[in-house]
């Protein structure tokens, strides 16, 4: 019976050690020899500190800063741990609401959205990302026209002119990956830091 389940055993170890040791750790040192910054995370760092990532969102409310899309994520609530409270970006539980286009709850947050950025800026359309999650729920971009859509607000707030900060929406718009994938987008996190050095924060 043994001589049956020795190659069984052989195996399991073989294959374990290899696709569960070298060949993460082979694929995990290429990574950081070939895409340092990736395989670390796609960190941002400001002034020696890590500030975030390029790759999640994080929640900005104060008028100086470009708001990013909505984030459906939530967490444990504290005080009841059978139910959840909103947790924007939460990366630990990423996801969307799945609420559909006809959920009377999502059609009214929705609206008080677009009530409230009319409020903003009522001369030009509500751009529909920052009205609506991602399906992540941890998008760290926005089209360039919804970061236009807030240059008003965020010169005001900063005392800065309008066309001063409309630049910098366009020196952080990054194009479609090599001319033809994806769509032109703006990383609100680099966004905001590129404002913070230019207002002297």
């Amino acid at each position: 019976m043994l001589r049956e389940i020795r190659p069984a055993i052989v195996l399991l170890v073989a294959l374990t050690l290899i696709t569960g040791l070298a060949y993460p750790f082979t694929i995990t040192g290429i990574a950081r020899a070939v895409f340092p910054y990736q395989a670390q995370g796609s960190l941002i760092e400001r002034d020696g500190k890590v500030v975030g990532s390029a790759l999640i969102g994080q929640e900005f409310t104060s008028e100086r800063y470009f708001h990013g899309r909505p984030s459906a994520t939530v967490a444990t609530d504290p005080n009841d741990p059978s139910k959840t409270v909103p947790a924007p970006y939460n990366a630990a539980n990423s996801g969307a609401s799945n609420l559909g286009p006809t959920n009377r709850t999502l059609i009214d947050r929705v609206q008080n959205e677009v009530d409230k950025l009319k409020k903003e800026n009522s001369s030009t359309a509500v751009p529909i990302d920052l009205v609506t999650t991602s399906a992540s729920g941890l998008d760290p971009h926005i089209t360039p026209t919804a970061a236009l859509f807030q240059a008003a607000r965020v010169a005001k707030a900063r005392n800065l002119s309008e066309d001063r900060v409309r630049q910098l929406v366009e020196q952080h718009t990054e194009g479609r990956w090599l001319g033809l994938l994806g769509e032109p987008r703006v990383n609100v996190l680099a966004l905001n830091l590129a404002l913070d050095s230019t207002a002297g924060r």
